[in-house]
């Protein structure tokens, strides 16, 4: 924590997750970055704009990020499988409703 003062790490359902101390975990931040068609400080200035965090969260997130890509990485590769398996499930039960 010492190294990245604004960053937290809070416990839930899905276990241990790095976040910033007031605002978004950090693989929430990074795929936003990840989808979005900006790229470099105008990818930022969008990231500050939804989500309402100065641009300080932003970079020290991406920070974070830099040093602990692959925990991020696997992190939001977690939450993919989840949302795909969920959509799959909800798809099936589309089918059965007609």
């Amino acid at each position: 924590m010492a190294e990245h003062p604004q960053i937290v790490f809070k416990d839930g359902p899905a276990g241990r997750r790095a976040a910033l101390r007031i605002g978004p975990d950090i693989w929430e931040v990074v795929k936003f970055l990840r989808e979005i068609d900006e790229t470099g400080q105008d990818a930022i200035d969008a990231a500050v704009e939804a989500s309402g965090r100065p641009e300080s969260d932003i970079r020290a997130a991406l920070r974070y990020y830099a040093e602990y890509h692959k925990e991020i990485d696997a992190e939001i590769a977690e939450r993919d499988r989840y949302a795909d398996a969920a959509y799959e499930a909800w798809l099936r039960e589309q089918e059965l409703l007609g």
